[in-house]
Parts: structure tokens; C-alpha cells; sequence
């Protein structure tokens, strides 16, 4: 009986929704998506509205879950030049419903719902804002008290809240986000990533490291340029400390002389001239020499443990910051994140040396699993942490960021004095883009304020009156220098009042794609927002990112 070669199994191609997605997948990956495709935003539409449907526009191609319109306004004939989501047969219905059927037909995988409400009526009861896992408030709308409200209800409850302005050839938007907003994965650098722990060696490296340099000097040319230059690293260190009490190079001046140490020991009388991997090793001494320390970031998650309470219900992040800390205190590293840089060495040497680093990660994220699991258990959590989350959070632990959220000002809300001297220094400057954010901020106060009329005179003396709010709290602040910066808004003021409110789609397409990006980020807790103003300068094309 002859037997037939068994055929492999076909090859798993990617599925159709890995095919769609592909390059964005590329970015934050397949968390990042889910987390995406669960979000429910909801955009506080007013004015022509234009900018508020292009940023849905940029949160539905890459497949938002939800999103609800709330616009209170009919299509008019000025909507049909602007807003790409309209067509002649929308005039007359409801801008709302007629731009969130044009928006899904961009993304069948998404879900919209139009409410033909103002934003007032909308939000009478604001716990209807507990439905969404975003808002964006399009202004001048229901300013400014209303905001003001709408903002503080967002911040207690952890709801993140942007700010959108687009008038004529200027933009701005704000991010308001909790006083503490959690970014595990910040997509560091990846050369900024690599824990070598050179000074901290264990055992497995240790023996690795002896077995391929305990007769460096009678390897062939071959075998001795192919050393990985870790190994070296590590090899050349013993014989340091040997010579200086036990002590690796510690200053500048010793790393240098560690330094001239490795290059001497590289062979030169061989067909190459040199060697490749005693390059990197006297390459990597300046950055990979160096006494583990606590990132700053990280301290600051620390300490803010010291003031909270792990209870039944506590946020997974909390959690595992604390389980890290202990991992810290006992053994005054951080878990070993397991990544490796590429390095001239033999394949099989590379390997095997991979495999240490990824087995040392995998016994420090257990370590960290189980101290996560004892905590579970005495507080009767209902459900374990994806071991996955864990892993993630201990290989960027480093990187990790907590952004200290805080309330968006309003004209009768500002900045603390700290901020507005800060604010006041950066509009001594000439080319500072700030009074921007001033102008926009008087605008809304004209367009609230009761019987409103729109004049440049008007609109003058408001953001006058918030200049000199401004000076008052900063102090120490002239009549001279508030002129200054009076008369260095006014240009953008006369803008304003020219555009009468309109919007330039081209400006509002861009604002757009800058707050949908922002907004992904928020929404997939990756890479790091904006904090917390950004404003654009559609004469010059210049952005500007300022903390208000």
C-alpha cells in the first residue's frame, strides 16, 4: 500500500474586515479597533456645522461604532456650498437627519442616529450624556453658560469633551479630559523601549554570556566579529569591575574610558579592517550604561497610588499600576519588557539570546499576574484582568502617562493665575498664535451675551474685558502690554466679524481631520492627545498648542 505526502493545510489569508482596516491596524492595532468600534460619539451641532460632520466623517471611514447628531437646523441654500454631505434634495429637511444618511453611506459598519434638537433642549437632563463615550460641542452654540454646564458634568462623570471652533480662515479646538486619563500605550520611540539591564544581569544571561566569551581570544575572525555585542558589553564589564572595586563605568569620563577600552580590544588584522559588533558594543556604552531609575511619568502614577483607594470596582489601571510598584519596591527595576535590537551576530546565537530576554519578560509579567490575582481575590473583584492587558501595561510600563485633565475655561471660568502669567508670557511673543484662542473666546461671550449685536466695536470691547480678566488675576501686568495684546488680536477679531459666522470648508475639512485624530486617541487610550488647546491659523497655516 503506498502512501500519499499529507498536503499542508492552505495558509490563513487575513479577513475581510483585517483587508478594510489594514493600515490603520498598522497604527493601534487590533485593541485599538475594538476599542474604536464600541465608541458612541456624539457631536452638539450649531452653526453651519460643517466642521462637526467632517470630523464624523474622519471617525466613520476607519469604523467608529456610533455616533448622534443633534442639530436643530434645516437645510438652507448657504449649507448646500459648504457641506459635502448634503445635495439639493436636502433643502428644507432636517440637517441633521440628511447629513447622518450621507455619513453612513461612507461606512455600512456604522451605526448613526440623528436628533432634530438644539442643544439645549437636548441636554435639559444631562444624564443623557452617560449614553456616550464622547461629545463634541461644535460652538458658538448654546454659549456660555451652557457650556460651562455641559463641561463640568462631563469632567466629574469622566466623560471626555472637545470644544470646536471654525469661523472664516481661523480654527481652535479644546480637549477636556478627567484629572486623571490614563495612556498605557504612548507608542515610544522603539530604540527608547529597549531594557537591556546590562548592570542588573541574571542568571540565564550570565551563563549565556560565559559560554561564548570564556576564550573570546582563540575564536576564528569569524566567530569573534559575531559575538553579539551584549555579550561583550557584559564580558568587558567583569573585567572592569575587576580593576575598579566591583564598580561599573559611572560618569562620563569612565564611560569614555570603558569606551577606548572595547575598541582596542577589536581585531583589525582581518579581511574587514575592524569588526561590525565591537562598533556596537563601544556604540551602546554612553546609552545602555546606565543605573535603572524611575521614569517620571511612572513616579507620578506612584505617588498618586498613595492617595487611592483598590477597591471591589477599581479601574483595571489602577490595579495594575499598583501590582507594579510592588514588582519596583522588590526589585528596584521595572518588568522587563523583552525586546531586543537588531546586533551583528550568528542566527543562532541571536535566537537563543532573544529567548532569554523573552523568558526573563514572561517571568516578570507572572510576577506581576499573581500579585494582580492575590489583590483580585481579597476583594472579591467579579472578573480577573485579561492577562493581556497585564502584559501590555508592563511592557510600556515606562512610557506610561497620566494625563492630569482639567476644566475648559470659559469667559467667566479662566485659567488659574499660574497659567494666565504662563499664558500672558507666551503673547509677549510676536509669533505666538494664542490670540487666536482670545478672539474665539470673546466671540462667544458677543454671541451669548443677551440682545447680541455683531460689530467689530463689540467684539473688541469683549475680548478687551477678558484681556483685562486676564491681567488682573496674572497681576503685574500694564495698561501698555494689555494694549499690545489687544491690538495684536484685533486682526483675527475683524476676521470674525468678515466671516459673520460662516465656515470655509476647507478649513473646517482640516480642523476636522486634526480633531477626529485626537479624538481616535482618546478613544483607543493610545499615543498621547493634545493637552489641552490647539488653534490653526489658516493665513499663515501654522498650528498652535497651548495649556489653558
Amino acid at each position: 500500500m503506498t502512501t500519499r505526502p499529507l498536503t499542508p493545510p492552505p495558509l490563513q489569508g487575513p479577513t475581510a474586515k483585517e483587508r478594510k482596516y489594514d493600515r490603520q491596524l498598522r497604527l493601534w492595532a487590533a485593541n485599538g479597533q475594538e476599542a474604536l468600534e464600541q465608541a458612541h460619539v456624539l457631536l452638539l451641532n450649531s452653526g453651519p456645522g460643517v466642521v462637526g460632520v467632517e470630523i464624523l466623517k474622519n471617525l466613520i471611514l476607519p469604523g467608529v461604532g456610533s455616533f448622534t447628531i443633534v442639530d436643530e437646523n434645516n437645510v438652507v441654500e448657504e449649507d448646500l456650498g459648504i457641506n459635502f454631505f448634503l445635495t439639493d434634495d436636502s433643502l428644507g429637511k432636517s440637517r441633521a437627519s440628511e447629513t447622518c444618511k450621507y455619513l453612513r453611506e461612507l461606512n455600512p459598519d456604522v451605526n448613526g442616529y440623528p436628533v432634530r434638537s438644539s442643544s439645549a433642549s437636548f441636554l435639559q437632563d444631562l444624564e443623557v450624556l452617560e449614553r456616550y463615550n464622547l461629545v463634541l460641542f461644535v460652538a458658538p452654540g448654546s454659549v456660555d453658560r451652557h457650556f460651562e454646564i455641559t463641561a463640568d458634568f462631563c469632567i466629574k462623570r469622566g466623560i471626555p469633551l472637545f470644544q470646536i471652533h471654525s469661523i472664516g480662515l481661523f480654527s481652535h479646538f479644546s480637549v477636556q479630559l478627567a484629572d486623571g486619563f490614563p495612556i498605557v500605550d504612548t507608542h515610544p520611540d522603539p530604540a527608547s523601549t529597549q531594557d537591556l539591564r546590562l548592570l542588573q544581569p541574571w542568571s540565564e544571561l550570565q551563563e549565556f554570556m560565559h559560554s561564548k566569551t570564556n576564550d573570546l581570544d582563540s575564536l576564528s575572525d569569524h566567530e569573534h566579529g559575531h559575538v553579539p555585542y551584549l555579550l561583550l558589553l557584559l564580558h568587558f564589564l567583569y573585567d572592569w569591575k575587576r580593576s575598579h572595586e566591583g564598580r561599573p563605568p559611572s560618569n562620563y569620563r569612565e564611560k569614555k574610558e570603558f569606551k577606548a577600552f572595547i575598541e582596542g580590544k577589536a581585531r583589525t588584522k582581518n579581511p574587514e579592517g575592524g569588526e561590525e559588533n565591537f562598533d556596537e558594543a563601544a556604540a551602546a556604552v554612553l546609552k545602555s550604561l546606565n543605573e535603572p531609575s524611575l521614569p517620571s511619568g511612572l513616579r507620578a502614577i506612584f505617588d498618586e497610588l498613595d492617595d487611592i483607594l483598590i477597591v471591589q470596582d477599581s479601574p483595571n489601571f489602577w490595579l495594575i499600576a499598583k501590582a507594579i510598584r510592588q514588582f519596583y519596591s522588590e526589585h528596584n527595576a521595572l518588568p522587563l519588557p523583552g525586546a531586543l535590537p537588531d546586533m551583528k551576530a550568528q542566527s543562532k546565537d541571536y535566537i537563543q539570546l532573544q529567548n532569554i530576554y523573552k523568558s526573563k519578560a514572561r517571568q516578570d509579567v507572572q510576577e506581576v499576574i499573581e500579585n494582580i490575582r492575590s489583590m483580585e481575590k481579597s476583594q472579591a473583584r467579579k472578573s480577573p484582568i485579561d492577562s493581556k492587558e497585564i502584559e501590555a501595561f508592563c511592557k510600556g510600563a515606562a512610557f506610561v502617562k497620566l494625563i492630569k485633565g482639567r476644566p475648559l475655561p470659559t469667559s467667566v471660568n479662566h485659567p488659574s493665575a499660574l497659567r494666565v502669567k504662563s499664558l500672558f508670557r507666551e503673547l509677549s511673543d510676536e509669533s505666538s498664535l494664542f490670540p487666536i484662542y482670545i478672539a474665539f473666546l470673546a466671540y462667544d461671550v458677543m454671541i451669548s451675551a443677551p440682545s447680541h449685536h455683531q460689530s467689530l466695536e463689540n467684539l473688541k470691547h469683549f475680548a478687551s474685558q477678558i484681556i483685562a480678566d486676564f491681567a488682573a488675576i496674572a497681576q503685574d501686568v500694564d495698561e501698555a502690554s494689555q494694549d499690545a495684546i489687544i491690538a495684536r488680536v484685533e486682526p483675527i477679531l475683524q476676521e470674525l466679524i468678515r466671516a459673520d459666522g460662516a465656515e470655509l470648508h476647507n478649513i473646517s475639512a482640516l480642523t476636522g481631520g486634526m480633531v477626529a485624530q485626537e479624538v481616535i486617541k482618546v478613544v483607543t487610550k493610545q499615543y498621547i492627545p493634545v493637552d489641552n488647546t490647539c488653534v490653526f491659523d489658516g493665513i499663515t497655516s501654522k498650528t498652535g498648542v497651548f495649556r489653558v
